[in-house]
């Protein structure tokens, strides 16, 4: 029976290894692997809202070993460290809970076919101070570890007296790409709802500073630049301090020093700017390592095989295929889930050693969250040329819809329609902010 193994389960890799349990697995036709370092999985999406304390990832937050039983696919806990390429075995570290007992020894898996998709994290290029005074926003658990402190200021705040002309708080983002960007709006949106909860005197505007910073000249850089506008007139609504052309030298306790000179005090500094894969991805494969990229993704081939082992898949932000019109596959979620359903079709015709067409991506477009106020977005569309702008409600029902998607791919619709149905119950009883 082919030993399947897919390391990492993100967005993913967890749609991969439910899509082939389904229809590989369930029949006896292969042995599925999913491995993670976690237990549960959330939609990395949602990251900035789970800082903010507005979404509870109680309400939908899937246990891995839940959903193999439920797709006929195995789990194993634990991290990947290294791969013997010989004996084509994966090898995974020892996990430990928080108290520092062993869960599980080191171990290996035996693979036919291993399949790489553990994601990207966040990239501070080395910036003094960053990897010491700031939250990097690419995991649940620094999240989590964010919207804590954050508690914890306020409730400070509010027993420390206010500095004439400035907040008590300040929360400075270093990064104004989407989730910088969703970031600020949530946090301005959170300031609101916290009033009602003791915290009588954190207010938006006055005594909580939000500041976002941007390297490039504007917003949104790596999208169509009237996505960038359209989110820098709704922060600047939201008194959001933006800027922008300042590029972070140095990070301290207390605040961030500019190339240009300037300094920015701060209270909690967040970094979401820049993405890499995994340093370790360097080495992986011992004294034959695979063929990898400065920002140390897995290069992979056109049916996203490594280049330099066959049996060895890549996809999402830890791998880099170049299309053949010469563009390069953008670390983005829409582009990871098109490449998990290339996979799910493509992977029992590539280990029977038949000939499959190579990956396509196709652009989709773009949608930015602004919590409750709005959302900006961008279509691809076959009828018209290039793209066109939405924004507003109609921006809003579309990110909803993206969420829908990745809830329908994972539980199919029967459980989509409940989850959705939870949802609307919850907000009925539930403080709608997390305060633990």
């Amino acid at each position: 029976m082919q030993r399947i193994v897919i390391v990492g389960g993100g967005a993913g890799g967890l749609a991969l290894a439910t899509q082939l349990g389904k229809r590989l697995g369930r029949k006896g036709l292969a042995e599925i692997t999913l491995v993670d370092s976690a237990r549960t999985h959330v939609w990395k999406p949602l990251l900035h809202q789970l800082a903010a304390g507005s979404y509870d990832t109680h309400a939908e937050e899937i246990e891995y070993l839940a959903q193999a039983r439920w797709n006929h696919f195995k789990f194993r806990l634990g991290t990947l460290v290294g791969i013997d390429r010989a004996g084509k075995t994966v090898q995974l570290a020892a996990s430990h809970d928080d108290a520092g007992a062993e869960i599980t020894p080191a171990q290996q898996v035996a693979y036919d076919t291993l399949v790489i998709a553990i994601g990207s994290q966040t990239n501070d290029f080395g910036t003094p101070g960053a990897a010491r005074y700031t939250i990097k926003l690419d995991t649940p658990q620094a999240a989590k570890r964010f919207n804590d402190r954050l508690i914890n200021a306020c409730i400070r705040a509010q027993t420390v007296p206010r500095t004439a002309g400035s907040g008590r708080l300040t929360v400075t983002i270093v990064g104004g790409g989407a989730t910088g960007v969703e970031l600020a709006a949530e946090l301005h949106a959170s300031a609101r709802l916290l009033a009602n909860f003791g915290f009588d005197y954190i207010h938006p505007e006055k005594d909580l500073q939000l500041v976002l910073v941007e390297a490039a000249p504007r917003l949104l850089s790596q999208l169509p630049q009237r996505l960038g506008e359209a989110a820098l007139r709704e922060l600047r609504k939201l008194s959001v301090e933006v800027h922008t052309n300042e590029k972070v030298v140095e990070v301290t306790a207390d605040g961030l020093k500019m190339a240009s000179g300037k300094m920015i005090p701060s209270t909690i500094t967040v970094w979401a700017a820049g993405v890499k894969a995994a340093d370790f991805l360097k080495t992986l494969g011992g004294e034959q390592p695979l063929e990898t990229n400065k920002l140390n993704q897995l290069l992979v081939n056109g049916n996203l095989q490594s280049t330099f082992d066959a049996s060895i898949y890549a996809f999402g932000d830890c791998a880099a295929y170049q299309q053949p019109d010469g563009t390069w596959v953008p670390p983005r979620a829409q582009a990871a889930y098109q490449q998990a359903m290339y996979l799910v079709r493509a992977l029992p015709r590539l280990t029977a050693g038949k000939a499959v067409p190579a990956f396509v991506y196709t652009d989709q477009g773009s949608l930015v969250s602004l919590a409750e106020y709005s959302s900006v977005g961008s279509l691809m569309g076959s009828l018209t040329k290039g793209s066109f702008f939405i924004e507003g409600q109609l921006a809003k029902l579309m990110y909803w819809g993206l969420h829908k998607q990745h809830q329908f791919a994972l539980g199919g619709l029967r459980k989509t329609l409940l989850i959705t149905l939870s949802e609307l119950l919850d907000h009925t009883y539930r403080p709608r902010i997390k305060l633990h």
